[in-house]
């Protein structure tokens, strides 16, 4: 039975949860941001928990790259990370670990010690589990295992997620991180697709605007197969577009206001691709696919 303080609005109707683990404040505004706040305004809860505090991140905005930003990047990303999240009407939990960075060079270099991607994994999935059983989310999205890209945080952020999805239930993974919960479904947020770029850079070129996705395109490899091909699940979200990006424009050190992620203007994208894509990986209820809903199967369950 559905407990009384999960229910919400006129009808009494499940209020749900979802959980969004990301690896970097700012993620979470580039991947999936429409969807949560399109759940946060129908009054289920939302809750987004970033693994690491992007320490290592650099100053990718020219506007803020002054020295006093820079000497004081930890404490910017953390008020960054709370507007983002106000923005998007949802709440917010650090996991508490320390930015592996993105090595570069060839071999690249060890990852820092102590640093997300090299503690031991165990370490990490009991710090999840235990906000997952705090938390109670009947919902999780992560990253593919791929890490969405080959961010060392990113495939860490996927390991740590499925590993939790599992322990969090069982009494005798973890006792001391709390009550066992279950959650019933898990997807991957896929982005980055090559079917909704083509789409983007024609509409922008019929319109007489310069397209973004040229290069893009033509250094596509074309052995590398459109993300489009595994999703399951694509949740309509277009009348939230705005509040994903204010929440991104709120990482003012990480995305310049003029760049690229703004030049679709937002009645192009309603049009042409109003939606985030979302792969279904794990699920213990009924589910009919394709979806449009991340909570397709769990209001009966839980109403019931």
């Amino acid at each position: 039975m559905v407990r009384a303080d999960d229910l919400t609005g006129p009808e009494l109707t499940p209020r749900l949860r979802l959980m969004a683990v990301h690896a970097h404040p700012d993620d979470e505004s580039s991947k999936g941001a429409a969807t949560m706040a399109k759940y946060s305004a129908d009054g289920h809860e939302v809750m987004v928990v970033t693994c690491t505090g992007g320490e290592a991140g650099s100053v990718l905005n020219p506007a803020m790259d002054r020295p006093e930003v820079l000497a004081n990047m930890s404490e910017i990303r953390k008020e960054e990370m709370a507007n983002a999240a106000k923005i998007l009407g949802v709440s917010h939990r650090w996991l508490g670990f320390v930015d592996s960075g993105l090595p570069e060079g060839d071999p690249p270099p060890p990852l820092p010690e102590g640093s997300f991607a090299v503690v031991p994994i165990e370490e990490s999935t009991e710090a999840l589990v235990g906000v997952i059983r705090e938390f109670r989310p009947h919902v999780i999205i992560t990253y593919d295992e791929n890490g969405g890209y080959p961010h060392p945080d990113h495939i860490r952020t996927h390991l740590v997620s499925m590993a939790a999805f599992d322990a969090a239930a069982e009494p005798d993974q973890f006792p001391e991180a709390g009550e066992p919960w279950q959650p019933l479904k898990l997807y991957y947020v896929h982005g980055f697709s090559r079917a909704r770029m083509l789409k983007f850079d024609e509409a922008l070129k019929a319109a007489g605007l310069e397209s973004p996705y040229d290069e893009w395109l033509k250094n596509w490899d074309p052995e590398r197969a459109d993300v489009m091909e595994r999703v399951t699940t694509r949740v309509p979200c277009g009348d939230y577009f705005e509040q994903r990006d204010e929440a991104l424009k709120a990482h003012a050190t990480q995305i310049d206001p003029t760049s690229r992620w703004f030049v679709v203007p937002l009645e192009m994208q309603r049009e042409i691709w109003p939606t985030e894509d979302y792969e279904l990986v794990r699920s213990l209820v009924d589910s009919t696919l394709p979806e449009d809903d991340l909570f397709a199967g769990i209001k009966e369950k839980v109403g019931t």
